[in-house]
Parts: C-alpha cells; structure tokens; sequence
C-alpha cells in the first residue's frame, strides 16, 4: 500500500533477512578461513541460508493501526524486529519517522537485577525520552500496571504476567510515535487484555501508529482497519481487516470439504453403515465455527434390511477430554422408531456452549441398542472466540471448557433470611 512520503510513518522496500542455519557464533573467524582452504569458491558445506522475511514492501501512515496476523514463521516476529532495530536487514531499507516504541515480548528491554522503578527509567531512556517526562509519566505507569507493591522489587522475581504489565504500561504511555506490540494479549489476565486494546486505541486515536502482531484475530478485528497477511516470509496480502482475516482462515484453516465426510466401507458390508457424515454451521458445511453458532451434524445410514437407526455422538477437545456426549437413545424420537432401510439422521445442536480451541467428533450408528459402525473422530472443527454477549471484547480461551448464557439482574439489598425469620 503506496502513501504519499509525508504522510508515512514506516516504509519497508525490498526488506529481506537472511539466517544462516547450523552456523554459530563461536565458529569466528578461524573456521571461515578454514572453509575457505578446503574450498577456496567459498562454497559451504553443512550450512543453509534460511530466509524469514524476503522482498517486502510496506507502507504504513501516520495514524495508522495495522494488523500483522500469519501463523508461527511466516516472519511476522522478524519484521517486527527489523522495525525496531534489534537486528538489521539483510537486504532493502526501512525508513521510521519518530520514536518507536516496543515491546516485542516478555522483558524486552528490562534488567532482571532492576527493580520495576528502575526499569521504568531504563526503558523510557531507551526510548529516548527526558527523565522529567519520564517522572511526569511514572504515576500513570504504575497506575496501569498494577504492581505498585513490587515497584522496588528486582522484575526478575515478577511473574510473566507482572512483566507483560509492566513492560507494556513503559511502552505505552511513554507516547512513542510508533508503537510495536507482538502478542501481548498472550500473557496477562482478561482485565488486563482489555486495558491494552483500550491503551492501543488511545494511541491511536491520538494520531500515533500502532503496529500490532496477534493470533488472536478476534482482537486483531476490534483494533485494526488494515491487516497484512504474511506467508513463508512474504506479503500475502495486504488490505481491510475483515477481507485479511477471511483469507487467513481460507488459507490456513481446513478445507470447508473436510466438513463432509464419506467412510470407507469394505464392500458386502452386512451391516448398517454411515456413507456420508457432514458438520454444518448454520445449515452450511464448516469446519471453523464461531463460538455460539448454531452447530448440526448429519449421518447418511444404509442397511441391507430395515432398522430402527440410533446415533451417538461424542465431541472431544483437543486434548482428547470428552466433553460433550449425546444419543438417540437417552432422547428418543418418533421418526427413529419407524423401521426404515436408509436415510438421514441430523442432530441440531443449537448453540454449543464450548469455548474456543480445536475438537474432534466421533459417531456410532446403531440398530436400536447395538452399535454397528463407529467412527473415532471422523470430523475435526476449530471454534473460533466471538464476542458472545455484546461485551466490547471476545470471550476468552480461558481455560475452562464452556461458556453459559445467564440472565444477570442487580436489586436492592434485601432483608437477611434471620431477620425475615424473626
């Protein structure tokens, strides 16, 4: 995306860095000549060069929130690097206006034998800011972070999730004019996550541009206008948030075909049998869901005689926890009395209440109470977090296994259950 130079607050223009695989750096200079004498062209065995970013053109405006989302070594992490210098390209220039910002990951930039006070200093010098403006922003800071209490104490006894606050709140409000931010909203709890997308829109809505790297594209969505789409390296494509995301999870994610399933059956199959099993969300094939979509699973069966088909499913999370059964057994219904030879069984599950992570299903057709085709995990699907209630923000891959709708109420104190008694 082309801007007029005035208007710009980083340019990338054939940007390419360059690893060099199996080298370390204790081999100096004497192994070098020592390839050099075996080979005098300079080739050199046992040694690769591993490119993870190539050619790429960037230009981002001042003002500007931009999303940078790929999956793990597409080279997002390294151009983040580039643009705030820790490492120099191999090939291309990059061109900042203003001071950058950074916080790249956990401690970046922090002396674990400082204290919280002293490494507020540290990082805003760093950053090239005056101690006065350091001290006219050190309260905010502290306020942001929430570790007052350990200020005086070495950040090398701080837990990650102290650090990140820290370390964020310093690159935050010491008002750089580009601000860097990878995987931020990894580390730290759900208040804390909110704070730093509300932090990040400040900036932006102060005209300063934000930079932001994150797996999370419910988030990248809420904060960005713009996303580019990096692959082995490389601009994929660069445009509206919503257009990127959607071309992310096409490319990335499995096949919408794989939401349809046909089993392999040994021919003469004397037995009923599933011929076709198909995951929809919301009457469509899917295999990336969002969570609190409404989910339906239907089971193509044949027999070579009329049964009374029964269907289980079992739903298993990406550690193969079971956590979520149901069968035409325990819920019976009319149509799956009446004998029948072949047809469809469709369950519609409605919304399921399970957060966001990877899962597998598994099915059992039966005649009546006897299973006689299973299939162990036959589909795999991905719910993706979602905004469930309205919030201002995704319901998070917390840790627990579901999410429930209620219905939330505030009153008047009443009178305790004793003195009502009395």
């Amino acid at each position: 995306m082309s801007s007029d130079a005035s208007d710009l607050a980083i340019s990338c223009k054939g940007v390419g860095k360059r690893y060099r695989l199996g080298a370390t750096a204790s081999e100096g200079v004497g192994t070098f000549l020592k390839s050099r004498l075996r080979d005098p062209l300079g080739r050199r065995s046992g040694h690769k060069d591993f490119w993870a970013v190539r050619d790429v053109n960037l230009d981002v405006r001042r003002g500007e929130v931009v999303g940078l989302i790929g999956r793990n070594g597409a080279g997002k992490s390294t151009m983040l690097k580039l643009l705030s210098r820790i490492t120099e390209p191999t090939t291309g220039t990059i061109d900042l206006w203003g001071r950058v910002g950074s916080l790249l990951e956990v401690g970046t930039g922090f002396h674990p034998e400082l204290t919280g006070r002293e490494n507020i200093f540290l990082n805003g010098s760093i950053l090239g800011m005056s101690r006065q403006r350091i001290r006219d922003k050190f309260d905010e800071i502290v306020d942001f972070s929430g570790v007052e209490k350990f200020l005086d104490t070495p950040v090398k006894r701080y837990s990650s999730g102290m650090f990140v606050r820290l370390a964020f709140s310093v690159a935050a409000h010491l008002e750089p004019e580009v601000l860097v931010v990878d995987e931020v909203l990894a580390v730290g709890d759900v208040l804390f996550q909110k704070k730093c997308l509300g932090k990040m829109k400040d900036a932006a809505g102060g005209g300063r541009t934000v930079l932001f790297v994150s797996h999370q594209i419910a988030a990248v969505r809420s904060l960005c206008t713009r996303a580019v789409l990096m692959q082995q390296g490389q601009v994929a494509m660069d445009g509206p948030v919503d257009e990127v995301a959607q071309a992310y999870a096409r490319a990335f994610l499995p096949a919408e075909s794989e939401a349809i399933v046909r089993p392999t059956v040994s021919p003469g199959a004397d037995r009923p049998i599933a011929t076709e099993v198909r995951l929809l969300a919301d009457g469509r094939p899917a295999v990336q869901i969002d969570a609190g979509t409404p989910m339906s699973i239907e089971v193509d069966f044949e027999a070579d005689r009329a049964i009374r088909p029964s269907l289980g499913v079992i739903i298993a999370n990406g550690d193969g926890v079971s956590v979520l059964h149901t069968s035409s057994r325990y819920a019976p219904a009319d149509s799956l009395q009446t004998p029948r030879q072949r047809g469809t069984i469709r369950y519609d599950f409605g919304p399921i209440p399970l957060t966001g992570g990877d899962y597998a299903v598994s099915i059992y057709l039966g005649d009546a109470d006897r299973d006689t085709h299973r299939l162990p995990e036959v589909l795999r699907f991905e719910l993706t977090e979602r905004d469930l209630f309205d919030a201002g923000k995704p319901y998070p891959r917390d840790g627990s296994l579901l999410w429930w709708p209620v219905e939330t109420s505030v009153r008047e104190p009443s009178a305790s259950p004793s003195a009502n008694a009395a």
